[in-house]
């Protein structure tokens, strides 16, 4: 250290995300912790959901597809599929003791049919009572003009549906929290808001997510956990297996007043083959769930 050098107190440097967490409501934000059926997508369907309730979730996100008896790769929901399908889909969740939470889009923003396709996923969210759906694009930018033109279009629809579109880092238009806030402010329509995804911001951009979320964490009303290891290998990984505080992540967003799930995208083990069999999987679910709830109750406190 030089003379006259003056040395940085760790006060100073949290001091940005107490901040943020003060400048807020003074209601506690109502963290709502789930998991994705995606980590289960080897696995059939009934197998995810049954699992997720048995690793003590009480929310759910629907993933993408999953492999079925068979050995078919089936659709959670597809596309085409009527409304009154994703109502009968979420009471089955509900039998569980699994509130449906999040859905995918399944098609990028600026895709030539995003507009039609996205608004067959908001009539199948109103149907099944779940409040967001997540979208994103391309992992290169591009197409900025189709953004902005087509979430404007999706922005009214959303709200007269009673759901939120949710843009997630992806890399591309939306490497980063900044740069989706940036989307955002462009759109200005409260049914567009962000599902912010840390472990992307590391991943895509090797960008530190905790900077990033501080100016961005007014638009975000949902997060897609996962967490990120750049050393030893590259590679996403569950929450707390990774370079992430998770606790620094959401004390900006501590304070909202909001309901606000934090869907698991990714319970695994670094380093390591994931589990073959399902039992492995659950046991890393409840892990994960447990980790959160651990975080959840410390960022309370702090707040």
């Amino acid at each position: 250290m030089t003379a006259g050098a003056r040395v940085i107190t760790r006060r100073e440097v949290l001091r940005p995300l107490f901040a943020a967490a003060l400048a807020q409501s003074a209601a506690l934000t109502e963290f709502q912790i789930g998991c994705m059926t995606l980590p289960y997508a080897q696995f059939p369907l009934d197998r995810a959901l049954d699992g997720i309730a048995r690793a003590g979730y009480r929310f759910v996100g629907w993933g993408t597809t999953h492999k079925a008896e068979s050995g078919e790769r089936l659709p959670v929901i597809a596309p085409d599929a009527a409304p009154a399908q994703a109502g009968s889909l979420a009471r089955r969740c509900r039998d569980l003791g699994l509130e449906p939470v999040t859905m995918f889009a399944g098609v990028y923003v600026e895709a030539a049919d995003a507009v039609q396709m996205h608004r067959r996923r908001l009539e199948q969210a109103a149907a099944a009572g779940i409040r967001y759906v997540i979208t994103f694009g391309r992992t290169t930018p591009g197409a900025y003009d189709a953004w902005i033109r087509n979430l404007k279009q999706l922005g009214p629809i959303a709200r007269d549906h009673r759901v939120t579109i949710a843009i997630k880092q992806h890399g591309g238009n939306t490497a980063t929290g900044k740069a989706c806030s940036k989307i955002l402010a462009e759109v200005a329509d409260e049914g567009v808001k962000m599902c912010y995804d840390a472990g992307n911001v590391l991943d895509y951009e090797n960008a530190d997510p905790i900077p990033d979320i501080q100016s961005s964490w007014r638009d975000v009303r949902a997060f897609a956990i996962k967490d990120h290891r750049n050393t030893p290998k590259d590679e996403d990984c569950g929450p707390g297996f990774g370079e992430i505080d998770h606790y620094k992540l959401l004390l900006p967003v501590a304070r909202t007043g909001r309901k606000m799930p934090l869907v698991c995208e990714n319970i695994f083990e670094p380093l390591v083959a994931r589990p073959a069999a399902p039992a492995g999987v659950d046991a890393l679910a409840r892990r994960a769930r447990e980790f959160l709830e651990t975080v959840v109750r410390g960022v309370a406190a702090a707040a």
